[in-house]
């Protein structure tokens, strides 16, 4: 019970973000939902909130919709949501969550634009809502979300925040309603998934309700700064959550550390080991740890020679902006006895 308050309340939260950033609940509530459910089960319950949000703000904000963006956005969504979610099955949403997050992150430039934030003038053509419509609709099939991605779309045609609000509702109530449909064909939906999207769903009800009184208290420069900014901030998010999940996906880790002349991270990635190394002598140096087997046989009869009384040996081969060389390592147990270069 404790946990779907938890769900309750922080549904809410970013329920009540997303009205007065014009989206982004659906990202913000994907890595909670992703520690509670399987990846492939996240986009059902956050399309069961989604489409209950979506129809209570097209209600409340019905006079607002502007229908000639939702009669060419809909019907090329519609037939990318069967594609999307029929994807699901077969691919992980971790590189597709990557890629939207290099894209939120690319609207920095925006949010710290002081003026025209909105681009006024440059109003998007009917093929290009077609094409934004396709690609929401696949985005959306296979993540559960479109959120803030396609924000900036509708903020650079220069409609206002309550025509943001309720033509993005317009768009997403039936693709939504359409993605609950095929995950529950697909066997994606359970008894668990539905007791969590109907949590989110409650939360999202009541945030409508108390946000439609604050969105109209907010300007339209703040409330187009506010959406970019969000944008930002869950692409950092996204990034931070969808690598975290592919290092762990891979078994990998990165770490930092501090060198005697400049600053060394590693990256573990399956079965091998990366390092890059920067000294304040020698500049950016690229390190990939090798086999043995590798190496010339005079390379090998080098490194043999100088095994001495050492237990251990790795092997690592170093690039530079001038060339590319080898290092060895001996170690006796953990103590690290010398090194030295070779080529």
């Amino acid at each position: 019970m404790s946990t779907l308050f938890l769900i309750f309340i922080c549904s809410y939260i970013a329920f009540s973000l997303s009205t007065i950033c014009g989206g982004g609940a659906g990202l913000i509530l994907m890595p909670i939902l992703g520690n509670l459910l399987p990846i492939n089960q996240v986009p059902s319950a956050l399309s069961i909130g989604t489409f209950t949000s979506s129809s209570s703000r097209f209600v409340a904000f019905y006079k607002n919709i502007d229908w000639s963006i939702v009669k060419y956005f809909v019907p090329a969504a519609l037939p990318a949501v069967w594609l999307g979610a029929w994807l699901l099955r077969f691919i992980n949403p971790i590189y597709l969550e990557i890629a939207m997050g290099v894209f939120l992150v690319a609207n920095l430039p925006f949010a710290l634009r002081k003026s025209n934030i909105d681009q006024e003038g440059k109003k998007l053509s009917h093929s290009q809502f077609i094409l934004i419509g396709f690609f929401a609709g696949f985005l959306s099939g296979i993540t559960g979300v479109v959120g803030l991605l396609f924000n900036s779309f509708y903020l650079r045609h220069g409609l206002t925040k309550e025509e943001i609000v309720a033509t993005r509702a317009a768009n997403e109530v039936t693709l939504h309603l359409i993605k609950i449909v095929l995950y529950a064909l697909f066997g994606l939906i359970n008894a668990n998934v539905i007791t969590i999207g109907l949590v989110v769903a409650t939360s999202a009800i009541l945030s409508t309700v108390s946000m439609r009184w604050i969105l109209p208290k907010l300007s339209e420069f703040v409330f187009k700064k506010i959406g970019y900014w969000a944008m930002v901030v869950s692409g950092v998010v996204m990034l931070a959550q969808s690598g975290n999940s592919l290092l762990d996906a891979n078994k990998g880790s990165i770490t930092y550390g501090f060198l005697s002349k400049g600053v060394e991270s590693k990256l573990q990635w399956q079965n091998a080991n990366y390092a890059l190394e920067f000294t304040y002598d020698e500049g950016f140096e690229f390190e990939q740890v090798i086999p043995f087997s590798e190496l010339t046989h005079q390379q090998q009869q080098m490194v043999i020679a100088g095994q001495g009384d050492a237990d251990k040996i790795i092997i690592e081969t170093v690039y530079t902006f001038d060339e590319n060389y080898y290092e060895a390592y001996y170690f006796k147990g953990d103590n690290l006895l010398r090194k030295i270069e070779f080529k």
